[in-house]
């Protein structure tokens, strides 16, 4: 793909979008980086571009940008639908994004996760089970380092491309195809984004579009819509599932244990019984994990070796504090539905739940029957409050609280938990309504249970 002299917009000016404008300007491309955001907002994104012939328009988006280019290089962040980008389209110019640019300059092999949640846990762990076998591994993508910071060739040649991706990333490729894909599940989610939850599916079903019959599609039988999908849009890649029920090709699930099997006969076991992982859900990319895994070379003792001392990552199901025989849960990751279900399942003791933020037109009343059965108080607080107090009301034994503030919402949680209770955050919303993004979030709660220790 020959850049030079190419007029080439990125769009959003993000960790990727930095990387993206570096790997083009260093080929020779003229690069505008243009963002919404005003400059005074951006100086530390802007200042990692000096000394790099790039024209920053920041503050809003100029249409003439997008009629001269000849290609538009979109940040995950950035929706594909924006009216900026019609006169783009319209003259056939190629719109893509950040992953599907670096996808033409690695010659690797790809392992890509994705999935509406247990993408990181499952990039992770999959990465340490290959650097447990001795493989050289690249870890990143939709986590840590974009994929273009590889293909620039500013890291140590690996053996093996492990990348996070997430269904923004999957709306803007041609030829991305990774050799081993994992579809982990597909729940609602990002329909603030998606005009339906079909639409949703369709674009994280688009890893494995480019797959050959030689690559491999890691699935999730256990998952409605996976196995609806996989019904009437199969993979044209091998195929190899992960269930905890009797399987022929892939990985079986007990409570202390994954079988691996091939034509009905185990081919390997892995021991779960040092896990720091807790939940269904983290036995399910725990599977995933070691079939991916083992497609690209991991050894069997590498992939033990993970899960044995893999801790599981911050902000999701972490405990941070013990407080008078309460045990405090940062779960901010979960800014979902379906995360705060699989969350609540990991739990056998009451919990007093924390939710809200920002809606992302997601439906609290499926959380309803696991409410109802695991949470002794729900705590409500942010933008979406109300529609919890609504969807919720009558399901938690003690009733519904509502909070301004996290402080407020912790001691109202604190203050309703009793020795051998969990309080748990667990929003099922983004955080931008009163924070900057879920780790912020996650760590605010972690500051104020400090505090009450």
């Amino acid at each position: 793909m020959d850049l030079k002299n190419k007029h080439i917009v990125v769009v959003g000016l993000g960790r990727s979008g930095v990387a993206t404008a570096r790997f083009l300007a260093a080929r020779g491309a003229r690069v505008t980086v243009t963002d919404r955001a005003p400059a005074e907002t951006l100086k530390t994104a802007a200042a990692a571009l000096d000394g790099f012939d790039v024209e920053l328009k920041l503050g809003g988006h100029d249409t003439t940008d997008f009629e001269t280019a000849d290609l538009v290089v979109l940040s995950p962040g950035v929706p594909h639908t924006l009216p900026m980008l019609e006169s783009a389209w319209a003259k056939g110019t190629p719109v893509i994004g950040e992953v599907e640019l670096a996808c033409r300059y690695i010659t690797e092999p790809i392992l890509a996760v994705t999935g509406t949640n247990g993408k990181t846990t499952t990039t992770e762990l999959v990465g340490n089970m290959l650097k447990n076998s001795g493989k050289g591994v690249f870890v990143g993508g939709n986590i840590g380092t974009p994929l273009i910071a590889y293909a620039d060739r500013s890291h140590a040649r690996v053996d093996v491309v492990v990348a996070e991706i997430s269904s923004f990333q999957l709306d803007t490729i041609i030829d991305f195809r990774p050799d081993t894909a994992v579809m982990l599940n597909i729940t609602d989610d990002h329909l603030d984004r998606y005009p339906t939850f079909s639409a949703y599916a369709d674009s994280k079903w688009r890893i494995f579009e480019n797959q050959r019959p030689s690559d491999l599609a890691v699935l999730n039988a256990m998952d409605a819509t996976v196995a609806a999908m996989i019904q009437n849009h199969p993979p044209g890649a091998r195929r190899k599932l992960f269930s905890d029920e009797a399987i022929d090709k892939g990985a079986q699930i007990l409570k202390d244990r994954i079988l691996l099997i091939e034509a009905g006969r185990q081919t390997g076991s892995f021991s779960l019984s040092e896990s720091g992982l807790i939940g269904p859900h983290n036995r399910e990319n725990m599977a995933a994990a070691c079939l991916a895994a083992r497609e690209q070379g991991a050894s069997d003792a590498g992939i033990q070796q993970a899960i044995d001392e893999f801790q599981g990552l911050p902000h999701r199901l972490e405990t941070v504090g013990r407080v008078r025989g309460v045990r405090f849960v940062n779960d901010s990751k979960a800014t979902n539905v379906d995360a705060v279900n699989r969350a609540l399942a990991c739990f056998d003791n009451p919990v007093i739940l924390i939710m809200g933020g920002q809606n992302k037109k997601g439906d609290f009343t499926q959380l309803k029957a696991q409410v109802r059965r695991r949470v002794k108080t729900l705590v409500a607080m942010g933008e979406a409050k109300d529609e919890i107090v609504t969807a919720l009301a009558g399901d938690p034994e003690k009733g519904i609280l509502e909070a301004g503030s996290m402080e407020e919402a912790v001691e109202k949680a604190f203050a309703a938990a009793a020795d051998g209770e969990i309080v748990l955050l667990s929003p099922a919303c983004a955080s931008f309504d009163m924070f900057a993004n879920y780790a912020q979030r996650g760590n605010r709660f972690r500051e104020i249970v400090e505090r009450l220790g």
